[in-house]
């Protein structure tokens, strides 16, 4: 009859320990997981400066002033959510965008920082879709024409970009945004030149 070996306490121990291992393992590769989700997360923010070129400059100014006003900028994810995730955009760099379009593109004689002939309040919205494997951007201005208090003209524009099927870095965002913004700067503007009578007076003047 085979006489049953008894464990040392030190044996006891590192078997023990051995059968904790693989928990502890477990648990330390979840923990470097999570520190490697948290800095990716935020080294992925896509943090959007864009420069959109007037396809055409405007055919003559407006002998007029101009000064533009962002109001908002909302961002919109799928299903209407609010806000979009890993991308960020200010309300002064599209001002600053339409500003230096507006200086390219020379639909007014002048820009100015304050006071002016005329001010262009925008309010835009970014949404972003996905569908057919790839993203489409989209950005709707709802402009409105004032001088002093009074509303002039009210213009709704839009463009859309076709994006790419993965936003992984911050071009893959950029560059469909400022594809979009600038058709629908190309529009608003457009629209703004075809009313050109209505800012330089003639349209009230009676014919010659």
């Amino acid at each position: 009859m085979a006489t049953k070996r008894m464990s040392t306490p030190h044996q006891m121990a590192r078997g023990l320990n051995e059968n904790h291992r693989p928990a502890a393992n477990t648990h330390r590769l979840f923990r470097w997981l999570f520190v490697l989700f948290v800095l990716l997360a935020g080294g992925c923010v896509h943090r959007i400066y864009v420069n959109p070129i007037p396809t055409t400059p405007a055919a003559a100014s407006i002998p007029k002033s101009l000064h533009i006003a962002v109001r908002s900028l909302a961002l919109e994810g799928a299903d209407h959510r609010p806000g979009i995730m890993f991308l960020e955009w200010s309300r002064h760099d599209l001002q600053q965008a339409i500003a230096q379009y507006a200086a390219q593109r020379k639909t007014f004689a002048a820009l100015t920082d304050d006071r002016s002939d005329f001010t262009l309040h925008v309010r835009a919205k970014l949404a972003l879709t996905s569908r057919q494997w790839h993203y489409h951007y989209q950005i709707r201005l709802q402009a409105e024409m004032r001088e002093g208090d009074r509303v002039v003209k009210t213009y709704v524009a839009d463009g859309l970009a076709k994006g790419s099927f993965a936003r992984w870095v911050t071009a893959s965002d950029r560059i469909p945004i400022e594809s979009a913004l600038r058709l629908a700067l190309d529009d608003l503007f457009s629209r703004i030149e075809a009313d050109r009578s209505v800012y330089t007076g003639e349209a009230g003047q009676p014919a010659s």
